[in-house]
């Protein structure tokens, strides 16, 4: 079954994802980031621009076959090829992508009002699904 959490109250969400996607890649993990371009380009731009001795490799979905092949992460505004990926990251407003298929999704939800409404929506749609979603509220934390 596939684990859900929701990493919520994410104040500077590019600086976090950038944070998450690191400690990832680190753990040698696959992840696809799904999500529009106003989520996926700035994050994009973050993980190029990340302190040296940082860096974390990446590809787009749009980026050639060999190259996305070979990157532990995945950046796109469409779903992902499902054998490939061990985390899915959710940017999108869209719930149950992935649910069955790829271990572990993470939906990361901001502090604003309609972003967290939009989450609760997706929350709702996990749980009818059977899933129970776990939450981690990190209004407490720096960024």
């Amino acid at each position: 079954m596939t684990e859900v959490a929701f990493h919520l109250n994410v104040g500077d969400r590019t600086a976090y994802l950038c944070r998450l996607l690191r400690k990832a890649y680190l753990k040698g993990s696959r992840v696809y980031v799904l999500g529009g371009a106003s989520s996926i380009d700035p994050l994009d731009r973050a993980l190029w621009l990340m302190a040296q001795g940082e860096f974390v490799p990446h590809a787009r979905s749009g980026s050639a076959e060999h190259v996305r092949r070979r990157s532990p992460i995945v950046l796109g505004e469409h779903e992902p090829e499902w054998a490939q990926v061990d985390v899915l990251i959710n940017l999108s407003d869209q719930a149950l992508c992935g649910v069955g298929v790829v271990p572990r999704i993470i939906e990361v939800v901001g502090s604003e009002p309609g972003g967290r409404e939009k989450g609760r929506d997706r929350w709702r749609l996990y749980r009818q699904a059977g899933v129970e979603p776990t939450a981690h509220d990190l209004s407490g934390s720096v960024a």
